[in-house]
């Protein structure tokens, strides 16, 4: 049996269209139209939850889920506002998406707090490896610390988390967009330039411009293989400077 998604949503027609959309990627889905019938759903790897139900606020639901249950809880809502996302994440939610969304958006979502929960239904994947090793470049998870040809490097939380996500697929071009969502659990893009200060910090703390490549108008890959000039380009506007500390 594959990961079973819990959907809570009343809207048929927005509930068929994301059962379709998640059984294509393989998921299993348990739809209820309810509040109170989410309630009693607590056997799931994942809920995803309208916040606007007709017999319940999903807030509510959102907390009493929470508090009887591990499984993680996306928020689903049509509410733009900060304030109401904000207290959707109080409540209890692992993360939020915002109607309308896309199915991209709401799969990349979903693949994040699955990772983050532990709740990966692939018994291959497992957990991964304690310490990851490309090149000259070690990163023990356990220790949570980085060293460059056996020489330790003092790195944020942050640094650590995204050098991590790039050593995870070395070479593969991740896009400031899946770093945002994977380091930072945001979707704004107005937080790219995040991404590129860290990135940039990241190489001068290394000491290796190259350790990461720059594909412009798409993201950042970690190319061992790449030249000495291979991480940084003209015009590369990663570099680090005084929002360097961004968390």
């Amino acid at each position: 049996m594959g990961t079973k998604v819990v959907l809570v949503e009343d809207d048929q027609r927005v509930a068929s269209a994301v059962i379709d959309a998640l059984s294509a990627l393989d998921y299993d889905v348990e739809h209820h139209a309810t509040g109170h019938d989410a309630l009693r759903a607590t056997d799931g790897d994942l809920m995803l939850l309208d916040l606007g139900l007709p017999d319940m606020d999903g807030l509510e639901v959102c907390r009493a889920v929470a508090a009887r249950s591990t499984m993680p809880i996306i928020a689903v809502t049509a509410r733009g506002a900060v304030d109401q996302r904000v207290d959707g994440l109080r409540a209890g939610a692992d993360d939020y998406v915002v109607k309308p969304f896309s199915v991209a958006e709401l799969e990349a979502r979903i693949e994040a707090v699955l990772r983050r929960s532990g709740r990966v239904d692939d018994p291959a994947a497992g957990p991964g490896p304690a310490t990851v090793t490309v090149g000259d470049l070690t990163i023990d998870h356990d220790g949570h610390q980085v060293s460059v040809d056996g020489e330790a490097i003092s790195l944020t939380p942050k640094e650590f988390a995204l050098l991590a996500v790039l050593a995870s697929r070395p070479s593969h071009v991740f896009t400031r967009a899946e770093l945002l969502l994977e380091v930072w659990h945001s979707t704004w893009e107005g937080r790219s330039r995040t991404v590129d200060v860290h990135v940039g910090s990241l190489r001068n703390k290394t000491g290796r411009g190259e350790l990461i490549r720059t594909v412009h108008g798409v993201g950042y890959a970690l190319d061992v293989e790449s030249g000495p000039d291979g991480g940084t380009e003209p015009g590369d506007d990663a570099r680090a400077g005084p929002e360097a500390t961004a968390s």
